[in-house]
């Protein structure tokens, strides 16, 4: 990955950027830039990393932008804080500004998938000022309701929830994935896999320790290995403190205002198991959305329709 082109048929032909530590927010973060001009700020999701977005740099950066692509806090070689709380969208999107105020931006379009994208809704909110638009896949805008976010997920869903359950019994999932983290992400990478199979509960513990993977791969085997390096430095117990502050973040956002008023993109996939949000316009008034043929993966799924859509988007709305 690190200054080396990859042969596999799958990889873009081009050169991963290689990794720079950057001191942001009182944490060091591994990122990866490339390019000049206006910037762009890249976010994974859950369980990524920077890679995921391999095949967006160089088409971006060709557009003319300078491309800023983080292993957030937890992930890669970034730090990991002990502290659970920590891990809340005040801090990771605290890590984000710090990014900016690096490279010496005032605001930037920030792009997200799966918790990326949670993170970048919630900075919209927290920090409206810094964010001149967002593009986000996956998980659309999560409406704040009357009751914490786990407890409402609990009520409706159960205490086997895969979000529940990781709030609730702290750190047994994550032993499980560390211990067969290469298995686990084999299995995980799958293209239009059903979301009931292996069930709704404990279904990434059951994942891990599948034998017979569902579904096709959507990557080669060396870049599987990226991931699969990754997180046997990292393990798994800091990114899914990510989902241990859905309640704070709650908390911390009793105050935003709700309605996201910059200009949006919003990408899903159709066979994702992440549902759709029929009434995104209603706080995200500036939104397009659009909808591609794909799972949950969707920039590794489908990057030229990704490339394309993002492209365009950005032509209109954030010209290089």
């Amino acid at each position: 990955m690190r200054g080396q082109n990859n042969e596999s048929p799958l990889m873009p032909s081009f050169t991963f950027p290689d990794p720079q530590i950057i001191e942001t927010n009182g944490i060091s973060l591994e990122v990866f830039a490339a390019g000049e001009g206006k910037p762009l700020v890249l976010c994974h999701g859950w369980p990524e990393h920077a890679f995921s977005w391999r095949y967006q740099i160089q088409p971006l950066v060709d557009a003319g932008y300078h491309v800023i692509v983080p292993n957030q806090r937890g992930y890669g070689r970034s730090s990991q804080p002990a502290d659970v709380d920590d891990y809340d969208i005040k801090h990771l999107s605290a890590d984000l500004l710090g990014l900016l105020d690096h490279y010496g931006y005032e605001d930037a379009v920030f792009v997200g998938h799966d918790w990326g994208a949670i993170v970048v809704w919630g900075l919209t909110l927290l920090h409206p000022g810094r964010v001149k638009g967002l593009i986000n896949l996956s998980v659309p805008y999560l409406e704040r309701g009357p009751k914490p976010w786990v407890e409402f997920w609990e009520e409706m869903l159960g205490q086997d929830f895969y979000i529940v359950h990781f709030n609730r019994q702290p750190g047994v999932a994550a032993a499980v994935m560390d211990e067969y983290a290469r298995q686990f992400l084999t299995n995980l990478y799958r293209k239009n896999v059903p979301a009931t199979d292996p069930g709704p509960g404990m279904a990434f513990i059951n994942l891990a320790k599948r034998q017979d993977p569902l579904g096709e791969p959507i990557m080669s085997d060396d870049e599987l290995n990226v991931f699969v390096e990754s997180f046997e430095h990292s393990g798994f117990n800091a990114p899914i403190n990510w989902y241990r502050n859905f309640d704070r973040n709650w908390q911390l956002l009793a105050d935003a205002d709700p309605i996201v008023k910059q200009p949006a993109l919003m990408i899903y996939g159709a066979k994702d198991a992440v549902p759709q949000m029929e009434n995104l316009k209603d706080l995200v008034p500036n939104v397009e959305s659009h909808v591609l043929d794909c799972g949950h993966w969707i920039q590794q799924e489908r990057p030229d329709e990704t490339n394309e859509l993002m492209l365009n988007w950005l032509k209109n709305n954030y010209s290089a």
